[in-house]
């Protein structure tokens, strides 16, 4: 628990201390893209919370769907706020932004498989089984149902503050910012959302390059630290730096 407090207590002291980042234009320009690949992250994530909620929310008795749906919505905003509290942090470490680029990848794996399998539990399907009537040998109860929720929600929250931390960077405002807006898009549009990358798939695989992409950084990035701290090389290039070198259009 101490560890979780210690983690708290930063993020609301850099955010007290940076808070009048916000009203200056040079910082808004100079963190505008973390902040658009932020935004695109947490619209392609939101709608998965969606989605389980719901489906999980039609196998219950129609009185108890709406303390279902509260409390997976208030677990899912919990687990963000203790993963955002230790994940920039450890990302620090060494090593384990190569670990978190590699699991970032296996996210956008199975972002993909949910992508060309759009008809796969779609916000409408779902919310045609909560519109239907329940058959009583199918319904589970509410610990069940939370219970499938929380399971869900751990590797959920995992995927979109690591995504989200990524993009980050060591900008510890800009995550604040971008958990503050994936949990308002969860607890108030998650449901719009779904229904709107269904419509338009194209933001989903906006969404996943842009994740590929954090992952791929990560994962470059971490790599060179590692070499830097080994053989002294390599240490300030990121994976842009590479790109634009590569090309013959870096400095």
């Amino acid at each position: 628990m101490e560890w979780f407090l210690n983690g708290i207590s930063e993020l609301l002291s850099v955010l007290a201390t940076d808070i009048e980042l916000l009203l200056s234009p040079s910082w808004w320009s100079a963190n505008s893209v973390a902040l658009f690949n932020i935004l695109m992250i947490d619209l392609t994530l939101a709608a998965d919370n969606a989605i389980v909620v719901g489906m999980a929310a039609s196998r219950v008795e129609p009185h108890i769907r709406t303390k279902v749906i509260f409390w997976g919505i208030a677990g899912a905003v919990i687990l963000r706020i203790i993963f955002a509290s230790i994940t920039q942090q450890l990302l620090q470490v060494i090593g384990l932004t190569l670990a978190g680029g590699i699991l970032l990848l296996f996210v956008c794996w199975k972002m993909y498989k949910q992508i060309i399998d759009s008809d796969a539990h779609s916000i409408d399907a779902v919310e045609r089984d909560l519109a239907a009537p329940l058959e009583a040998h199918k319904a589970t109860s509410f610990w069940s149902a939370l219970w499938t929720i929380i399971l869900a929600d751990l590797s959920m929250s995992l995927d979109n503050v690591l995504a989200v931390a990524g993009a980050a960077g060591e900008s510890t405002l800009v995550l604040v910012i971008g958990l503050a807006v994936a949990i308002i898009l969860m607890a108030v549009a998650s449901t719009y959302i779904a229904k709107l990358l269904h419509r338009f798939p194209w933001i989903a695989w906006i969404g996943l390059i842009i994740i590929l992409y954090v992952a791929l950084s990560m994962i470059y990035t971490d790599t060179h630290r590692i070499v830097c701290v080994n053989y002294g090389v390599g240490c300030s290039e990121t994976l842009w730096d590479g790109i634009m070198h590569r090309l013959g259009l870096g400095n």
